[in-house]
């Protein structure tokens, strides 16, 4: 059996995520492949080094705080960014809350990151090897147009992987992965409605990549899309999801540690109440 998972992004709405990661650890599940868009597997690194509190380390002592993110590090030299580039994937990981890079090197779970070309307007994927400590290419896989700048990997220029490739699962299908295990942050009756002001906005702004620009216009059919094939995956047998009941009213940004703090929660109930239906699914021939 070869076992891959994949992370969906949503930012704040990943400690739902952080909280299936903590469940997953602690019954010893462990992937082959931990795939993932923006926070999903900004977050999801935490699961290949092994780490099942770590996130709601982060989230009781530092995310809430005004160094993690705001409007004013958009105007910050060198950060230019909703979020606090230099804090959230430097000083956090490396000095805060420490990341542990031996476990995320040799414990056997391969890690990537989908991110967005912008000249192509394609999907790439990005195998993370511990190597780079400020987490370059989970700053591009975040990078949401107008809250991040483009980030240059390699002299071309990513922006945020879900707008392309929201949850990867065909990816590790490709891989080989025969078990997969998707990790929503949208209820399951959930559809993202048509291009609204923001969408059209960056459009807009990145109009001089006019694949990229197709791609903002056209997220929410392939979001959409792509939320049907798994379902239909699942209803195959060849899938596992697990999906909030209640995710509405917390926002991407949302930052009240109340309020996150129960979505984690949510987690890691939602995935122990399924435990033994998705061990059964995992020792099926």
């Amino acid at each position: 059996m070869k076992l891959g998972i994949a992370f969906e992004g949503g930012a704040s709405r990943t400690y739902f995520t952080c909280g299936v990661m903590n469940a997953l650890i602690n019954n010893n599940i462990k992937a082959d492949i931990a795939a993932g868009s923006s926070a999903g597997i900004a977050n999801g690194v935490s699961y290949s080094s092994w780490q099942p509190d770590r996130c709601e380390e982060i989230l009781k002592k530092y995310y809430s705080s005004p160094e993690y993110m705001g409007i004013k590090y958009m105007f910050k030299k060198n950060v230019r960014s909703m979020y606090n580039i230099p804090y959230v994937f430097d000083t956090i990981p490396n000095k805060l809350v420490p990341f542990d890079y031996d476990t995320f090197k040799n414990g056997g779970i391969t890690s990537v990151a989908s991110v967005t070309n912008i000249e192509t307007g394609r999907t790439e994927y990005i195998t993370l090897d511990g190597e780079d400590t400020k987490w370059t290419a989970l700053v591009a896989t975040c990078a949401l147009p107008i809250m991040f700048q483009p980030v240059n990997m390699g002299g071309r220029l990513y922006m945020d992987g879900g707008i392309t490739d929201s949850v990867p699962v065909d990816y590790l299908i490709n891989m080989g992965c025969d078990r997969i295990i998707a990790v929503l942050t949208q209820e399951r009756d959930y559809r993202k409605g048509k291009p609204d002001f923001t969408i059209k906005l960056s459009a807009y702004l990145y109009r001089k990549y006019p694949n990229f620009a197709r791609a903002l216009m056209n997220r929410n059919n392939n979001y959409n899309e792509t939320r049907e094939h798994i379902f239909e995956l699942e209803r195959r047998g060849e899938i596992f999801i697990i999906t909030p009941e209640v995710m509405r009213g917390i926002s991407r940004t949302e930052t009240n540690p109340q309020k996150l703090g129960a979505i984690y929660r949510h987690g890691i109930e939602c995935a122990q109440n399924r435990m033994s239906e998705l061990k059964r699914y995992l020792s099926e021939d």
